[in-house]
């Protein structure tokens, strides 16, 4: 199951631009991750413009205020699963929603099952529920 944090500039999308956008980054997790069709964690955080600093790391990149930080949090994935994630994303946000693929900022954080409570206050994954 995939927490992805979607961090974007306020004012730049619209509601209806913001779902699609969460939408987007959701087919992506169960086409390329293959999380569970029921297994939707997402947090959209708009920010002030300024409060996103993001260079370009020397890459020659022209970053906008439409930029996207995409964080996933996960488990288990390849490499390879990772980087085709990379590319079905940025090509999905490219097509639906019009992010120009510099504006977009993908990354991947590895845990482990014992990182996990879905309520309760219980580890389900550790204790057989999931």
């Amino acid at each position: 199951m995939p927490l992805v944090k979607i961090d974007v500039i306020k004012g730049r999308r619209s509601p209806t631009q913001l779902r699609t956008l969460a939408d987007a980054v959701q087919t992506v997790m169960l086409q390329k991750f293959k999380a569970p069709p029921k297994d939707r964690y997402q947090i959209v955080t708009q920010h002030e413009k300024g409060e996103i600093i993001c260079d370009d790391t020397n890459l020659g990149f022209k970053r906008t205020d439409d930029l996207v930080v995409v964080q996933v949090f996960q488990q288990g994935r390849t490499t390879e699963d990772k980087k085709n994630m990379f590319a079905a994303l940025a090509d999905r946000l490219s097509t639906e929603c019009g992010l120009k693929k510099t504006d977009l900022v993908i990354s991947c954080v590895e845990n482990k099952p014992e990182d996990w409570s879905f309520g309760l206050g219980e580890a389900q994954f550790l204790n057989g529920d999931l």
